[in-house]
């Protein structure tokens, strides 16, 4: 048994749009999804966001607040054997500058409107996340994130998926 991973994810609005990347690598292989990643050794989680947001789309934003915590247990499909587990760190963003080109994890990245997210294939926690971000950014936020508590304090949330692995 090893540690859980802990990650980053971005909700990354420009006005109703929501900036997407369709996954190009395991864990939700193909699935769209928030930019983010892995946290590195010493990097702060605003940090981590940021960069990942850069380095899957090359857009520029700013913090306006932390969304939630979510846990993502993935298991293997024959024996629900966990292969995998991520504790998500999902920052809401404004995007500020920058078209969105796919880079690093990335295969696709581009803005959605609302209307469109239906269409797309998403994990039911990733649609949550976004819309909490719609909430938060309709809130006009400008304060930037605590390192350990949002703007409504940390809420817990444990999703167990059967994926890849």
């Amino acid at each position: 048994m090893s540690a859980p991973v802990a990650a980053v994810g971005v909700v990354c609005l420009r006005g109703d749009d929501v900036l997407l990347v369709r996954r190009g690598k395991p864990p939700r292989l193909g699935e769209w999804s928030l930019p983010g990643g892995r946290i590195e050794w010493g990097e702060r989680a605003r940090d981590a966001a940021l960069r990942e947001l850069r380095e899957e789309t090359g857009v520029e934003a700013e913090l306006i607040g932390l969304i939630d915590v979510v846990d993502g247990l993935f298991t293997r499909r024959a024996t629900h054997e966990i292969w995998g587990h991520y504790v998500l760190i999902d920052f809401a963003a404004r995007w500020i500058a920058g078209e969105p080109v796919a880079g690093d994890d990335a295969a696709e990245a581009a803005f959605y409107s609302i209307a469109e997210l239906d269409a797309l294939s998403m994990w039911g926690e990733t649609e949550r996340i976004i819309q909490s971000a719609r909430e938060l950014g309709a809130k006009g936020t400008t304060r930037a994130p605590s390192p350990l508590v949002g703007e409504g304090g940390l809420r817990e949330r444990s999703e167990r998926k059967t994926g890849e692995g």
